[in-house]
């Protein structure tokens, strides 16, 4: 693991080096990006950081300086993460050190940027519905903000019932999002999956199988997607299209003729460009 923050790289990644009283550590005040690396270069770096900006501005913080940001990037890709066939960088922008509480303290900005070699994502996966709603109205709908006190619990709600993957549905009982991920599903031979507006992440991943496969953005009750779904996916960052085998106490193809074509798609494209 190597990291770099607020502008030199580190010489240990794992010693103490963000204030206690910075404001992303004590309330979640923060957003992040996670991207994933194909021999040390970054995929899609430019949709991430786009989406860095837009969180950065939907939860109030100042614009980072992305020529930074990817300063940061090329500095703990250097010397080594050319070897890895796969990694995940972790930026992350925080609202800087403030007094304990809720109020900021208008100090600079926190800006760490982390990479990892990981292992390849399995090909499928089970997922658990949660008890649990997203608030599609709330503040911080469709940000990824350092605040997954609530991803934790319900991971770990899902990991117990013998699942890999959390799933939510909204306030409105429609259909949202994973922990982590996006959900793509199939009802009547269409591919569909939740809008924006049922206040699920806007994925990089979602977005390019939205382009590529050709899926619409619905959104529906969870309870019918899981009694009608003929098949169903994830997808995110490290996952790509992961197949769903069993949603609950439902057993789903993995893959489905349609989870199996995107993945074939995602594979074909993805080999064409890092910036698509």
């Amino acid at each position: 693991m190597r990291a770099w923050l607020n502008g030199d790289l580190m010489s240990d990644p794992t010693a103490a080096a963000v204030a206690v009283t910075d404001h992303g550590f004590t309330v979640g005040d923060g957003v992040f990006e996670a991207v994933k690396t194909l021999g040390g270069t970054p995929f899609a770096l430019g949709r991430h950081l786009d989406r860095l900006e837009r969180s950065a501005a939907g939860l109030g913080l100042p614009a980072p300086d992305l020529d930074v940001v990817r300063r940061g990037v090329a500095a703990v890709l250097a010397d080594g993460a050319e070897h890895d066939p796969i990694g995940r960088l972790r930026i992350t922008w925080t609202a800087g050190p403030a007094p304990m509480g809720s109020g900021r303290g208008g100090g600079p900005p926190t800006l760490a940027v982390a990479y990892s070699a990981i292992d390849v994502a399995a090909s499928e996966t089970t997922v658990v519905t949660v008890p649990w709603t997203r608030n599609e109205l709330g503040a911080t709908a469709g940000l990824k903000t350092t605040s997954y006190a609530e991803n934790v619990v319900a991971l770990a709600h899902a990991k117990e019932r013998g699942g890999t993957e959390a799933v939510f549905a909204n306030t409105a009982g429609n259909l949202c999002e994973g922990t982590g991920s996006n959900v793509f599903y199939v009802v009547d031979g269409e591919l569909r999956t939740p809008t924006l507006a049922s206040g699920c992440l806007a994925g990089v991943t979602r977005a390019l199988v939205i382009d590529w496969c050709g899926a619409r953005e619905v959104d529906e009750p969870l309870a019918d997607v899981l009694a009608h779904a003929s098949e169903a996916f994830l997808v995110s960052t490290t996952r790509d299209v992961q197949a769903i085998s069993r949603w609950d106490d439902r057993e789903l193809p993995a893959p489905g003729p349609h989870t199996q074509r995107c993945a074939t798609t995602w594979a074909a494209r993805e080999a064409e460009t890092m910036e698509p």
